[in-house]
């Protein structure tokens, strides 16, 4: 009995060394002209180019670009983008994370896509 009450607190004590350990995500720093709390639309990948679109809500219209960055800040409910294009005659949507993640908040897009809605939601 005191070998496996002895054994279990080995093990807790080392899986909270490894938790402590654990490195925090951090966030990547801010894109260009994109600053904290807004979701960009730029004209070139990586977040280079035009800025295109800045917004701090939602947003429609109509605009050709090559990458969006998601740098809204936490905050449940509203923190993720649901964002809208079209491409090729066909309409997709995905879900963006918050900048850092875990999830992706940045997409690189090929020529030819045109963004038509960011709406800001809860967890993808």
């Amino acid at each position: 009995m005191r070998k496996r009450l002895f054994t279990a607190l080995v093990v807790s004590a080392a899986f909270s060394g490894v938790l402590a350990a654990s490195p925090t995500a951090s966030a990547e720093p801010d894109p260009s002209g994109c600053g904290k709390g807004f979701f960009c639309i730029y004209a070139g990948e990586g977040q280079t180019g035009q800025l295109l679109v800045k917004s701090e809500g939602d947003w429609t219209g109509s605009v050709s670009g090559r990458s969006v960055f998601n740098n809204g800040v936490e905050y449940p409910g509203e923190d993720h983008i649901q964002l809208t294009w079209t491409y090729n005659g066909g309409t997709y949507e995905d879900c963006l994370h918050y900048n850092p993640g875990p999830g992706d908040y940045k997409w690189n897009f090929t020529a030819g896509v045109v963004f038509t809605k960011a709406v800001w939601r809860g967890e993808c």
